[in-house]
């Protein structure tokens, strides 16, 4: 029990830590290194590269692989180009177990302290309070270590431990509770790390230490399942392939060790000049690099494969599906750093929506075509149940440990969906008048048909430019967006005094007339919502800058 509670202590705090390093990365940095993730993986290699630096500075392989589902679930990312990122993570998580074997334990406190004092005095700057949690979560982690050290040196003087120990002899026992441990916990670095002070201890072999990465290697997939399940196809391809990286890697390597296993110990004990966990940490290093040696040049071919194991027609949702998400999990989170991405595709995709139906809706307002109208209400309904479906999801991400950046943009996102959801309804009342000039006879001028257009024409212009400003973050067009609300601002003058002059020489119906100066009004109000819609992100940044 002596050695038990301090292990179990020990543990905990080294959990701890790790998570909150991790996390505080991704909220201090996340955005940051999502847009690296998503613009600097052109290629294999450039994917391997980005995905190892990236590892290794979050210390997490399981968040970065998660990210990488998410990103192929979205569409921001292809297969292949994924396959590099997981390749590179699998060599960036071996830091970890590198930096415990250099025994920074007695600098712990030290770190912790720094983090800490860090936290406290930086209340009011967001980012260097997080860093103070990713420095305050990396001196837990190595206290951590100290404590699971001091624990298991007693284990030296226990029978019992040195009798369990001495009877894991068998590899595929070994590779077993690497696999188990790891899946438990959910890190691949966690397990490495604790071979590395076993090994230090004396406590257990190199050979068969081996073995229980090679568990790890298999049992680090679960992370990318869970986060696949409830996404696309792609989604559970892209877990597929870190998969098969491992599994197929792992079953290589296990067959090399059973050949050359003595040859291979005694390299590793040398490179590390006798320091058994260093030799732990180098033989995790060099697993990751001769996996990724040896499968790169087959990436199209694992790729291939996972359309084995995952079969089927990748059927996506097209953006015109009815009650259906797209970008985001209906019931699952896939990763809180990628959450705001997701919900930004959602949004545009609800945009085009709402955006084709308000010209649906203008069109049946002409030529009174009934299926036009039908089809109003059809998609309004729709976009209604994206409204709640968004709005829903906003709420529970709001409540994760989202990045800094994308914190700011939680509010504006509430209402952009607003906006869009406004534009629907102004597409539906259209549909109103279509049906109320169907009933009732009620017949458009000629100039008053061509006003509608030309405004409908500046609608569409300041759509299609707000959404992209939305979704880009790009100013190319913000002047643009200003000149056409001024311009429907000044038609939505001008368009009802004409109206009012031809109601007085008689051109056109009250009924007709009343119609028209009610669509003039709503267009005008859809150009408002536009820009809002253009300028929600940049508006919540300043007000927090």
């Amino acid at each position: 029990m002596n050695i038990l509670l301090p292990l179990m202590g020990g543990l905990g705090f080294f959990l701890f830590g790790m998570r909150n390093m991790s996390e505080g990365i991704e909220k201090a940095a996340g955005a940051r290194l999502r847009r690296i993730l998503e613009r600097l993986t052109t290629n294999t290699f450039t994917g391997i590269i980005v995905g190892a630096a990236f590892t290794a500075l979050i210390q997490s392989s399981s968040a970065c692989t998660a990210m990488v589902v998410s990103f192929v679930n979205a569409g921001l990312m292809t297969l292949n180009q994924a396959a590099g990122i997981i390749f590179g993570a699998n060599i960036g998580t071996t830091i970890t177990a590198l930096l415990v074997s250099f025994k920074l334990e007695k600098a712990a406190p030290v770190i912790l302290l720094t983090g800490v004092v860090l936290m406290i005095g930086s209340q009011k700057n967001s980012f260097l309070n997080k860093l103070g949690e990713v420095i305050t979560g990396f001196g837990t982690l190595f206290m951590g270590l100290s404590m699971m050290s001091d624990a298991m040196a007693g284990m030296k003087d226990s029978p019992a431990v040195i009798s369990i120990f001495s009877s894991l002899n068998n590899p595929l026992l070994a590779t077993l509770i690497g696999l188990v441990i790891t899946a438990v916990v959910q890190s691949s670095s966690v397990t490495v790390s604790i071979m590395v002070l076993l090994a230090n201890q004396g406590l257990i072999g190199l050979d068969m230490i081996i073995y229980t990465i090679l568990g790890c290697n298999i049992g680090a997939c679960m992370t990318a399942i869970l986060a696949s399940h409830g996404g696309h196809k792609d989604a559970k391809r892209t877990a597929a392939i870190h998969f098969l990286f491992n599994f197929l890697g792992s079953a290589v390597i296990y067959v090399l060790l059973l050949l050359f296993g003595d040859r291979i110990v005694a390299g590793l004990e040398k490179a590390a000049l006798g320091d058994a966990g260093r030799a732990v940490a180098y033989a995790h290093m060099g697993i990751k690099i001769f996996q990724v040696i040896l499968f790169t040049p087959f990436i199209n071919q694992i790729v291939k494969l996972t359309y084995v194991l995952v079969p089927g027609d990748d059927s996506r949702v097209g953006y015109r599906d009815e009650y259906k998400l797209k970008y985001i999990g209906d019931k699952v989170v896939f990763n809180p750093a990628t959450a705001v991405i997701e919900v930004i595709k959602e949004i545009d995709r609800m945009a085009s929506l709402a955006n084709e139906n308000l010209n649906r809706a203008m069109n049946a307002l002409i030529t009174l075509d009934e299926e036009d109208i039908a089809e109003v209400y059809e998609v309004e309904n729709n976009i209604d149940f994206l409204n709640d479906a968004i709005t829903n999801y906003l709420v529970r991400i709001n409540k994760l440990p989202l990045p800094i950046d994308d914190l700011t943009s939680i509010g504006a996102l509430f209402h952009v969906v607003n906006d869009i959801e406004r534009i629907g309804d102004h597409a539906k009342d259209i549909a109103d008048f279509a049906q109320q000039r169907k009933d009732t006879g009620s017949e458009f001028s000629k100039v008053a048909i061509s006003e509608l257009g030309q405004m409908m024409e500046q609608v569409n212009k300041v759509l299609q430019y707000a959404t992209v400003t939305f979704v880009e973050g790009t100013d190319e067009y913000v002047d643009e967006i200003e000149k056409i609300e001024d311009k429907l601002d000044d038609m939505d003058r001008e368009f009802q005094m004409h109206h009012i002059q031809r109601l007085s020489r008689g051109e056109c119906t009250p009924e007709a007339g009343m119609i028209f100066s009610d669509v003039i009004s709503g267009l005008e109000r859809v150009g408002d919502h536009a820009v809002n819609i253009a300028f929600a992100i940049s508006e919540a940044e300043a007000a927090t800058a």
